[in-house]
């Protein structure tokens, strides 16, 4: 596919991403997001095929970006399964303060009590990056720094789950933390900073053998 071709893609997924996170599954229909895109119909369905295609492409650009780079991390025989798991937090920190819209966007339709296919296909493509957080932890064990006892899912629900209470509960976890948690500024120079420093010092002690 040729560089004007990638760059049409990609420009209509960052419309669709954010009209997507505003109006939810549901709400936003395709023909609202050529419009607002620039683009015609036809267009839109040579690239995505449907509302579902366009919104798993969505997810699978973003993931399999972020699954990429868990991957390098976890490949790296240099370091040790510490270092690499500090390595995932800090780049995963880095990334839920950064794409905001596409945690709203997820937030907005994996919380929804009703299960259905769509719902089903973005968790899984969600696991695959669950997965490689596994592995770091399952080496640590198996080179014996880190305990043979830990839980696994539970440590995996820590790690996604404090995003999901701050994004989820944003009226609650704003008066906790004293400041609009929709703040772009408190966002990047306080908050990232201290979710990292939080969530490196409680998996530390949880996981490293002391």
């Amino acid at each position: 596919m040729d560089k004007d071709k990638i760059d049409k893609k990609d420009h209509i997924l960052d419309v669709a991403e954010k009209i997507f996170a505003d109006f939810g599954y549901d709400g936003a229909s395709t023909r609202m997001i050529s419009g607002e895109a620039g683009v015609n119909m036809a267009m839109l369905n040579y690239y995505f095929g449907s509302k579902e295609g366009l919104y798993l492409a969505i997810f699978e650009r973003k993931i399999s970006a972020f699954r990429t780079l868990l991957q390098n991390i976890g490949n790296d025989d240099s370091i040790s399964a510490w270092d690499k798991m500090e390595r995932c937090v800090d780049n995963y920190v880095e990334r839920i303060i950064a794409n905001n819209c596409f945690q709203k966007l997820i937030n907005r339709e994996l919380t929804l009590s009703k299960r259905t296919e769509l719902t089903d296909k973005m968790a899984n493509i969600l696991m695959t990056n669950v997965q490689e957080f596994k592995k770091i932890m399952q080496e640590g064990i198996d080179k014996g720094l880190f305990d043979k006892d830990i839980d696994q899912e539970l440590t995996i629900m820590v790690i996604f789950g404090t995003k999901s209470y701050v994004i989820n509960s944003a009226h609650i976890s704003s008066r906790v933390l004293g400041h609009d948690v929709y703040d772009a500024s408190f966002l990047e120079t306080e908050l990232k900073p201290r979710m990292k420093i939080f969530m490196k010092k409680l998996l530390k002690s949880y996981l490293v053998k002391q």
